[in-house]
């Protein structure tokens, strides 16, 4: 069997059933008081909460993940530091660096922590990162006041320091772990799949109301079979929606229930997407759910910029601290190298905002022509190296001195 291939059985394996390999290790599950359960594979069956962290998870692991170093007043990638390869290109043999950044992502919505294990060669140096499942992994505190990891991956038992782990932990933990959105907002996610679970049953039963079927007398063992076992496969369910119900013996059928509308199962349904799009940060509009009108700002564009601010800038600072402090010495972060996502890489798809941002910055001389066609990919053209102002609102006495008139 190939690597990716036992990778991927392994992870399934964890999914179906708790681990026990670690006595300490066990899946987050949570009772609500709705009486549903709440585990990362029952919330992820909620559309809002996979859209949630699809887009949180993805849109970070989509970002250019490089490797700087500050000379003097400038900082600069560096591709030439060996770190820099494995966070922007190729963490291992079998992922992509998408791949293995989403996994992390997914990891700490869900569960709160996020471990990969290290790999490093004779000298020290980062060579691989190995993702680990984070209901693989325990973490004590050992006498001498260090922490100690053991997990399992493919079958096998580790144990290491902090060097053999890179941890990257949830809000509001310490340094044996974070918090997870599913463990401090469980009841939000019981609720929703309780609604889930009675639109479903809604549906199951053909959106026909319950009721009672009168008899005038008490009926035989072989009537009450009948009417038990027989009428409710021949007229519930979606299917048979619509089928005349025959009235037989002096039966009366007398509806009992009211309609999805009056219950305001529409409305519960809609209020759990905008509760679990509170707990993850998210406006709503960015996982296709309108939301109230007055809950988040009108335009698109505003609300976009709200998520890069406040939702993606903490989890993108958690990671990069993360990284850099665990994979680097602290010769290397004296010496001026650092580990930055590269949030410019969300202005790709917006060509007009793109624009803009060049238009400004080379307007003002922080940019020349030829850094900006290097960021669109384009040859440099002779003189584009040369920093440009524009002259504006100079003294009447200067005007066209360049040019040599008077």
């Amino acid at each position: 069997m190939r690597p990716l291939q036992k990778m991927r059985t392994w992870w399934r394996g964890l999914e179906r059933k708790e681990v026990t390999l670690q006595p300490s290790v066990t899946a987050v599950a949570h009772a609500g008081y709705s009486g549903e359960v709440v585990t990362p594979s029952s919330a992820m069956a909620l559309s809002a909460v996979w859209a949630c962290t699809n887009l949180v998870a993805g849109t970070i692991a989509s970002l250019p993940f490089e490797v700087h170093r500050k000379a003097g007043r400038l900082t600069a990638v560096d591709p030439s530091h060996p770190l820099h390869g494995i966070i922007y290109d190729s963490p291992n043999y079998d992922q992509t660096a998408l791949d293995f950044w989403e996994f992390l992502n997914f990891s700490l919505e869900l569960r709160g922590n996020a471990y990969a294990q290290v790999e490093r060669n004779q000298a020290g140096r980062v060579v691989a990162l190995y993702p680990i499942h984070p209901d693989a992994v325990s973490v004590r505190r050992t006498e001498a006041g260090a922490l100690e990891y053991r997990w399992t991956r493919e079958g096998r038992s580790y144990q290491g320091a902090d060097r053999a782990v890179l941890h990257v932990r949830g809000p509001g933990g310490d340094p044996l772990g974070g918090m997870s959105t599913l463990q401090v907002g469980y009841q939000a996610f019981a609720s929703a799949q309780a609604a889930d679970r009675a639109a479903a049953s809604t549906f199951a039963n053909g959106l026909r109301p319950s009721g009672v079927l009168k008899f005038k007398e008490w009926l035989t063992d072989e009537q009450r079979e009948l009417v038990e076992e027989k009428l409710p496969s021949r007229y519930m369910g979606a299917v048979n929606a619509g089928r005349p119900f025959i009235a037989e013996g002096g039966v009366e059928y007398q509806s009992l229930s009211i309609s999805p509308e009056d219950a305001q199962m529409l409305e519960t349904r809609q209020f759990s997407v905008e509760e679990i799009c509170r707990f993850f940060g998210v406006p709503p509009v960015m996982i296709g759910h309108p939301g109230s009108a007055t809950a988040w700002p009108t335009s698109v564009e505003q609300q976009g910029l709200l998520f890069q601010r406040f939702t993606l800038r903490r989890r993108v600072k958690r990671i990069e601290q993360a990284v850099a402090k665990q994979l680097m010495t602290p010769a290397e972060r004296a010496a001026g190298y650092s580990v930055r996502f590269n949030m410019e890489a969300l202005l790709r798809g917006d060509s007009a905002a793109r624009s803009a941002f060049y238009g400004s910055m080379t307007q003002m001389g922080a940019m020349t022509i030829n850094e900006v066609r290097e960021r669109e990919n384009l040859a440099p053209v002779p003189g584009g190296d040369v920093p440009r102002m524009q002259m504006q609102n100079v003294p009447i006495t200067e005007a066209g001195k360049n040019n040599g008139t008077q």
